[in-house]
């Protein structure tokens, strides 16, 4: 079964948690490439993968999500997309159990699109491109183009992915609620994300990061009733505090349980975490998903 067959089924996936903070225990340092990481150590990007399948995720997502040469430019690496990006996957890939899926992660590329920035919309399609094209050879099934701030670089990232590899893909933006309501950094609103991105050939869509499962319940609530298409909420556990040089998440899986059952009530096709959250969430969200399925 496809990955879009399955959501089509009506099966309510589990999505991993956070690459991020799993790299840090496993000794990244501050400042590093983590998408180095899939060449100079594999075995422990490997163990991430692993420990979320083992924690019940339906697909995980590859660490690969600066992985485009834009912010591999920052490390010197910019050389070396297609070399991280497959190796992204293939880590993943082999360790994928049987009917689950590998996600290809492809966050902002850091650049602000023109007319307010330099960077072009034909720049911004080939820059995502070589990434999706690296993925797809490594094996994913799925590109999350996600924790998007600007509607026209998720646009860009949605066509780029689907007219070059013709994988589906799913794209989430970051909501943070203001007083204007729920929106990006970048004030885009729910409405407008959830038409143009539906408009740009996406086929799962959603949020993602954000300050935590409270306020995606809110963000799910809204978005549910503009689409049809499945929605996708992998939240913070909570907001971060600042402890020794690092930002350190304190919600608990007990403590994420009912809002993340919450967010299972309000409809969503695909749940999982974001920063902070780890295979004890995913664990925990597992639990919530089979016993939903089973009334």
């Amino acid at each position: 079964m496809t990955f879009l067959e399955s959501l089509s089924s009506g099966r309510l996936l589990v999505s991993d948690g956070a690459m991020g903070t799993e790299l840090q225990k496993r000794n990244l340092p501050s400042g590093a490439c983590p998408e180095e990481f899939n060449v100079s150590h594999p075995d422990e990007v490997r163990s991430i993968y692993a420990g979320y399948y083992a924690a019940g995720s339906d697909l995980v997502e590859t660490n690969s999500f600066g992985g485009h040469r834009s912010r591999l430019a920052m490390h010197g690496f910019e050389h070396r997309v297609a070399e991280f990006g497959r190796k992204a996957a293939e880590l993943a890939c082999a360790v994928r159990p049987a009917g689950k899926f590998v996600a290809g992660s492809m966050g902002p590329t850091g650049d602000i699109l023109e007319p307010l920035g330099p960077r072009t919309a034909d720049e911004a399609y080939d820059i995502f491109a070589e990434l999706a094209l690296a993925l797809a050879e490594g094996g994913v099934d799925v590109f999350f183009v996600e924790t998007m701030m600007a509607l026209e670089e998720a646009e860009v990232a949605v066509r780029a992915a689907k007219e070059k590899t013709g994988l589906p893909v799913v794209s989430t933006m970051t909501f943070e609620k203001g007083k204007a309501g729920l929106r990006t950094m970048w004030g885009v609103d729910i409405a407008s994300a959830v038409q143009r991105l539906t408009d740009a050939g996406a086929d799962a869509l959603g949020a993602n990061c954000g300050k935590g499962f409270d306020e995606m319940i809110e963000i799910v609530h809204e978005m549910r009733p503009l689409t049809s298409l499945p929605i996708v909420a992998q939240a913070n556990a909570g907001i971060p505090e600042w402890d020794d040089g690092r930002s350190v998440y304190r919600e608990t899986p007990d403590v994420m349980a009912p809002k993340a059952q919450r967010i299972v009530d309000a409809g969503v096709n695909i749940i999982g975490g974001c920063c902070g959250t780890g295979p004890s969430h995913i664990h925990k969200i597992r639990e919530l998903v089979d016993a939903h399925a089973r009334h």
